[in-house]
């Protein structure tokens, strides 16, 4: 059983500060640093690192083949990753002292998808293998539908959160993923309850919370606890949770045993800096709660 991934792929600038800016204000930074993130990619290394085998699909800038073979070396397969004209997408990424982040995307060449490069991906895939999707792409829609035609499962991250595209993919959706804000968003829109939202299930991280998944088909509930951390960066936190749900669901698990491992990956990936580099792998992951 296969990962496919449609995601973002960006070139990340942190700065650690000890606030947010104010307007008008000038900060200087106590540190900087550089390295790969973007939604879909970071989902795609957590996949890949719970031990998931992960088909990315994408684009960058043809000006960075480091890219490629940085994602590469994290063991994501790249044949589906195109190199087009343009920069790749980047972010300018705040961190302040409590570990929380504020984030400025530009897309670049990943809001260049061709809706060609997915149907040639999914050309081997089968009904058991799974889609993930988030909303820093083009071609979330055709993607969805492509998958719901092989009979594979489609797991949507509605971030960062747009009404419109929700609505959009919604309809060829399996399991909708959100944080607590983007919930409370989606329901507010919908003028409904989250049981309402028309898609078979819900997945709801929220932080020191935990998270629950409802079935809208059976009205089953699952919750599970955080683990107790202290939070250095907060940066892909959910969706290292996303990308080692994905692998945990794809290798048969329940829905609970998945988001426990999901949420013991996340809760390791806070303690550390960085998107795709501070992502614990399975090892790790297993480390870690048997301390716990």
């Amino acid at each position: 059983m296969t990962i496919f991934n449609l995601g973002s792929i960006n070139i990340d600038r942190v700065y650690a500060l000890p606030h947010f800016p104010q307007p008008g204000e000038t900060l200087s930074a106590k540190s900087y640093s550089f390295g790969l993130g973007g939604k879909g990619l970071n989902q795609s290394v957590a996949a890949a690192r719970a031990g998931a085998q992960v088909h990315h699909i994408g684009a960058i800038g043809q000006d960075d083949p480091w890219v490629r073979a940085e994602i590469e070396g994290h063991g994501v397969d790249c044949s589906f990753v195109e190199d087009l004209a343009g920069s790749t997408g980047h972010a300018v990424i705040y961190v302040d002292d409590a570990g929380e982040n504020s984030i400025v995307l530009d897309g670049g060449a990943n809001l260049q998808v061709d809706v060609s490069q997915v149907a040639r991906a999914f050309a081997t895939a089968i009904s058991s293998d799974i889609l993930l999707l988030q909303n820093e792409t083009n071609a979330q829609v055709e993607a969805a539908q492509l998958a719901r035609e092989k009979g594979m499962r489609v797991l949507y991250s509605a971030a960062p959160f747009d009404v419109e595209s929700v609505k959009k993919v919604l309809p060829f959706v399996t399991t909708l993923l959100m944080n607590e804000v983007e919930s409370e968003q989606l329901c507010a829109a919908f003028g409904s309850t989250l049981d309402q939202i028309p898609v078979p299930e819900t997945l709801v991280t929220l932080g020191s919370k935990g998270a629950i998944w409802c079935s809208n088909e059976t009205s089953e509930t699952v919750e599970v606890s955080s683990f107790k951390v202290t939070p250095v960066d907060t940066t892909a936190a959910g969706d290292t949770f996303a990308g080692y749900f994905a692998a945990e669901i794809n290798n048969g698990h329940s829905a609970k045993d998945a988001m426990s491992t999901a949420s013991a990956a996340a809760a390791l990936k806070v303690t550390r800096h960085g998107a795709v580099s501070g992502i614990p792998n399975a090892a790790e992951v297993a480390d870690f709660t048997s301390d716990q």
